[in-house]
């Protein structure tokens, strides 16, 4: 039993390892791209935070739609 220890640490540093290689790898490709990648990047951006602001937005109607209609019903929601 004095194998497991030593593979999973040995498989964790192998892992940890590539990961960091390519996020290294990663940074440096993002270093050299042009200003139009930066633009298409900020669409990109742009594009995500109105759908997270759409997702939490219809979270909160939902949410209250539930509220309402638990009490409406009698339900203890506490």
């Amino acid at each position: 039993m004095d194998w497991v220890p030593i593979t999973f640490v040995t498989f964790k540093f192998l892992v940890l390892a590539i990961g960091m290689f390519y996020a290294i790898k990663w940074h440096y490709d993002q270093g050299r791209k042009g200003k139009e990648q930066q633009n298409e990047a900020r669409a990109v951006l742009g594009a995500t935070g109105k759908a997270v602001a759409f997702f939490i937005l219809a979270l909160l109607i939902l949410g209250s739609i539930t509220f309402v209609g638990t009490q409406m019903l009698g339900l203890d929601m506490s």
